[in-house]
This record gives structure tokens, C-alpha cells and sequence, in this order.
């Protein structure tokens, strides 16, 4: 019963494994974590460590074909009800710098492809992508700094109704998924916040302070953090 059990349970792991690098989304940030740990190991200079970073930045251009459609449909969407207007224009203006992005990224594909062949052209593209990027993280992080708020308001008047003090034992469930969503807004803030510190290292806006090797450790720990939020919910294993 017990080999039973473990057995089921490896095949379940195995499982959310082959659910996870199924993902196109899942497979880039992979190569993302790749590519800024190798310009993290580089610093910037010329060797194997580059090379990889330049080839795997390449490659991921490939699993971003099309994905402006996301962003584009994202624009187009409406809103929940009850959402602050300035959350609103900021939410929308992410969805647009970030759909202009993708699309810029993919004639930068091209041009690095070889397939365009206007080079000076395809480099002021990239240029301007990536301070789109850059837009669209700051946009992100002002996004989740609004709705942190809201949830730590909405949670305050949830604990003021309860007559249980402690907030840990009690069995309130909005409260609780007001406390993930919390959690999990405060991570994508960590992350939009030292995206923009990404962008701005490759864009070599202070390349004194932040060099290579700071753009590469930052991109590094937020591809960790896009692989860790694009995890699959573990199953329950009944007990036998």
C-alpha cells in the first residue's frame, strides 16, 4: 500500500512537471533565468557566458511571436466594477506599452535574423521597445501598490466584523483569500519594481551604477519569481 501510495504520488509530481514545461509561457522565463544569469557571470565581457546570454535572448524572441495579442485583448477588456479610475488608466496604459513592446520585439527579431534588413532601424525599434517595457513596469508597480492598499482597507474592515481576534486561527475565508491575493500582489511588486531596474540596464541609462552584472542579478531573481508564479497547484494525495 505504501510503494502504492509514493507511486501515485512521484506520478503526480512527474505530472505537474510535464504540465509546467508545457507551457510556452513557463519555457521563456526558463530561458530568461538563463540568459540574465549568464549576463550576470559575463559582467559584460566577451566570452562563453555572453554568448549564451546573446543567444538565448534571441531565442526567446521566438516564444514571444504574436503574445502583443495578450496585452492588446487586455486593453480592449473591461474593467471589474468598483476599480479607482486612476487604477483603471494605469492598468490600460500597462496593457498598451506592454502589447507595443511585443510587437516592436518581434521586427528586432527579425532585423537580428537577418530577415530585415534595415539594422540601424530594427536597433532604434529595440530602443524604443524597451522603454516601453520599462513604462509598462512602472505602470505595473503603481498598478500593485493601488491594490495592495484597497486589499489592506478591505481587510481592516473584515477584521473589524469578526469577533475572533486572532487573524491566523479564524476561519473566514474571504479574509484568507484576501490575504493571498495580498501576498501574491506584493510579489508582483517586488518584481515590476526591479524590472524597471532591468530595463534601465539595458537601455544603459546609468551604466556606471547599474552595469551588467547588476541588469543580470536583477533579471535573474525576477525569472525565478515569473517561474515560482506560473507554478501549478499541487493535488491533494488522499490518504489511504
Amino acid at each position: 500500500m505504501g510503494s502504492t501510495t509514493l507511486l501515485d504520488a512521484s506520478r503526480a509530481e512527474l505530472g505537474l512537471v510535464v504540465m509546467y514545461l508545457n507551457k510556452a509561457e513557463a519555457r521563456d522565463k526558463l530561458c530568461r533565468a538563463i540568459q540574465y544569469g549568464s549576463k550576470f557571470l559575463s559582467d559584460g565581457q566577451p566570452g562563453t557566458a555572453q554568448n549564451v546570454d546573446k543567444s538565448t535572448s534571441l531565442a526567446r524572441k521566438v516564444f514571444r511571436l504574436f503574445k502583443f495579442v495578450n496585452d492588446l485583448h487586455g486593453l480592449i477588456s473591461p474593467v471589474p466594477k468598483g476599480t479607482p479610475l486612476p487604477l483603471v488608466l494605469l492598468g490600460k496604459s500597462k496593457n498598451a506599452l506592454l502589447s507595443t513592446f511585443l510587437f516592436l520585439d518581434q521586427i528586432v527579431w527579425l532585423g537580428r535574423s537577418g530577415i530585415y534588413k534595415n539594422k540601424e532601424r530594427a536597433e532604434l525599434l529595440g530602443r524604443i521597445s524597451l522603454f516601453c517595457w520599462m513604462g509598462s513596469s512602472v505602470c505595473t508597480t503603481l498598478v500593485e501598490i493601488g491594490e495592495i492598499g484597497r486589499l489592506s482597507s478591505s481587510m481592516k474592515k473584515i477584521e473589524k466584523g469578526l469577533k475572533n481576534g486572532n487573524k491566523y486561527q479564524m476561519q473566514d475565508d474571504k479574509y484568507r483569500a484576501k490575504v493571498k491575493e495580498s501576498n501574491e500582489r506584493s510579489l508582483a511588486l517586488i518584481k515590476s519594481a526591479m524590472d524597471i531596474v532591468v530595463a534601465a540596464g539595458l537601455l544603459q541609462l546609468d551604466p556606471k551604477k547599474i552595469t551588467p552584472r547588476v541588469t543580470g542579478a536583477f533579471g535573474f531573481i525576477t525569472s525565478l519569481i515569473s517561474c515560482y508564479q506560473l507554478l501549478p497547484t499541487r493535488p491533494k494525495i488522499k490518504a489511504p
